[in-house]
């Protein structure tokens, strides 16, 4: 029944998106008033009975469900060559195995595919068929569904069945189990994923390059586009006969992300908390981030960036081969992304394509107007948002699972996996990953599409996580990776929380304003520099008046509600 129930209320809620949208000024779409009030009706009595929470019965007997009950459970599908299939491999099995013999619970695996999850989902849920435990990047979405009456509030079901989680609350405390629990009405909409590794984004650059060219590598931003200047202008020295594939820097798509270090180098040093928070919904709105751009601009126009950047949409794999080929000098990635899925590494392929001498080596090199490296870090939370759609009959069961995958000797296999097949075991006691093959390959790095709720190198145990970071990549010298891990955190800094409940101008808009940013961004950055001002301007305010207003004036009204006049948080 609440599948039904769900599928209704989604379905109706179209309908009535649909119709608001098709009216218009001539009165052609317009409808009846007494419809349109039928239908809200009929939306809000629908919505009441999928809001229904789910009932809990059979609790468990010495430990497990006298029945076999059933769950099934989010798990991304990155779509990586060569990789293990993401529903049946090693690491599946050690939970199906686990949670079978631990509490009498099937589990199935249900991929979503990661670079649309958000439209899957959607339509999964719309259909009644979500899986009983969903992910998401995304909050505003969860939102957008808790507001449907599409998601379990967990506020209660947490705390009554806390003596029965203790691993999920060890990992996770109190912190990010309440996360996002709104401070007035209580009501828990996800369960935030805990960040073993804060590290965010680092710059790279081809070394062997700058030796042939005798350059030193760049520690600061007049250094670094001395550089790409150098690289285009010597693309033959550098690449012979592929001199006309030569990318100096590469961005794609979203340059919010392939030109963070960048992006945050503009931004004021000393800007308060209030204002970073208020226009902290998409960084396109900080103060700085235009003259950012303005810089991607003109090298754009130079000839410095790739040129097809913007035709590459989620989920290509075009500018990762042009790494891995060997065609361009230097990006912006996740701090630990040249190491990643071993023997299909940016650095193993380069190897293979170019030569033992190719190399990508981390550099810090773009300053504020402090003269620091001000770089983001990710939060302890603020990783991946877990929820239980209301079509989920076995939310003990889902919550058994969470806390099964929160157990440090959990983690520690799906990190590891077997001594041997995936890693070894130093002298030291380092964990030092290995070369897999077939269902043991690993999807994600530190197979975070399992270890949903940690992000990052744990192994189980912090002391041991320290101790192994360098060597948890295979094939990839140590060394490098710390030098990544020191320059990820170099003058960097955390997000704070500002839980001020929930701001209703953000629910249903993530989409919308996201395809926009990137509009921005991607437009202004290849638009003619005498264009650049006119251009950025006018995509910003349809930004603004698609929801980024609405947004930043309902955070600062909320912020003033809870923190009044005050710029900092206490």
């Amino acid at each position: 029944m609440k599948k039904k129930a769900l599928s209704i209320l989604l379905a109706s809620s179209m309908v009535i998106s649909l119709a608001a949208c098709g009216s218009s000024d001539n009165g052609a779409a317009a409808t009846t008033e007494a419809p349109a009030k039928e239908e809200a009706a009929a939306t809000e009595t629908v919505k009441e009975e999928a809001a229904e929470e789910p009932e809990v019965t059979g609790e468990l007997v010495d430990g497990k469900f006298a029945d076999t009950r059933q769950i099934t459970v989010e798990v991304y599908d990155r779509g990586n060559d060569g990789g293990s299939d993401p529903e049946n491999n090693m690491y599946t099995e050690y939970i199906k195995k686990g949670m079978l013999e631990k509490y009498n619970v099937e589990v199935t695996f249900k991929k979503v595919p990661r670079w649309t999850e958000v439209d899957e989902i959607n339509n999964l849920l719309a259909a009644g068929d979500a899986p009983d435990i969903c992910v998401t990047y995304s909050y505003p979405t969860v939102l957008t569904y808790a507001e449907m009456g599409g998601v379990i509030d967990l506020k209660d079901i947490v705390e009554q069945y806390k003596d029965l989680t203790p691993n999920l609350w060890n990992w996770l405390g109190e912190t990010n189990m309440y996360w996002d629990k709104d401070p007035k009405d209580g009501t828990l909409w996800a369960i935030e994923g805990k960040r073993a590794e804060q590290q965010r984004i680092v710059t790279y650059v081809r070394k062997d390059w700058l030796d042939k060219l005798n350059m030193k590598t760049p520690s600061t931003r007049a250094e670094f586009e001395e550089m790409l200047v150098a690289f285009k202008d010597n693309a033959d020295l550098l690449l012979g006969a592929d001199a006309k594939k030569m990318v100096p820097m590469q961005v794609t798509y979203d340059v919010g992300w392939t030109a963070s270090n960048l992006i945050t180098s503009f931004l004021d040093p000393n800007m308060s908390d209030r204002e970073f928070y208020i226009n902290g919904f998409d960084m396109v709105t900080q103060n700085g981030t235009k003259e950012a751009v303005r810089l991607l601009n003109k090298w754009y126009n130079q000839g410095l960036l790739w040129d097809d950047f913007a035709l590459y949409g989620s989920g290509d794999t075009t500018g990762d081969d042009m790494i891995k080929a060997g065609y361009v000098g230097s990006f912006m990635a996740n701090w630990d992304q040249p190491f990643r899925n071993g023997e299909d590494s940016f650095i193993a392929n380069l190897k293979r394509n170019v030569g033992e001498e190719a190399i990508l080596v981390p550099v810090d090199c773009f300053e504020n107007s402090a003269g620091k490296y001000a770089k983001h870090l990710y939060s302890s939370a603020g990783d991946r948002k877990i929820f239980f759609p209301v079509t989920n009959d076995e939310p003990l069961a889902s919550l058994l699972y969470l806390d099964f995958i929160s157990a440090p000797e959990t983690i520690k296999y799906l990190q590891a996996g077997d001594e041997g097949v995936t890693h070894e075991v130093l002298e030291s006691g380092a964990i030092q990953i290995i070369a897999a093959t077939g269902d043991a390959i690993q999807n994600s790095g530190k197979n975070i599409d399992y270890t949903i709720t940690c992000n990052g190198t744990y192994f189980g145990d912090p002391e041991l996580a320290t101790l192994s970071l360098a060597y948890g990549y295979a094939g990839i010298d140590p060394e490098l990776v710390l030098q990544a891990d020191k320059i990820a955190r170099n003058d960097a800094y955390a997000p704070k929380n500002v839980n001020v409940g929930i701001i209703e101008a953000e629910a249903g808009v993530g989409d919308t304003l996201t395809s926009k940013r990137d509009q921005i961004y991607d437009i202004s950055l290849a638009a003619k520099e005498a264009d650049f001002d006119a251009t950025w301007d006018s995509l910003v305010q349809e930004y603004l008046d698609a929801g980024g207003q609405a947004i930043m004036d309902e955070r600062a009204a909320k912020w003033e509600e809870y923190f009044g006049s005050s710029d900092m948080l206490p």
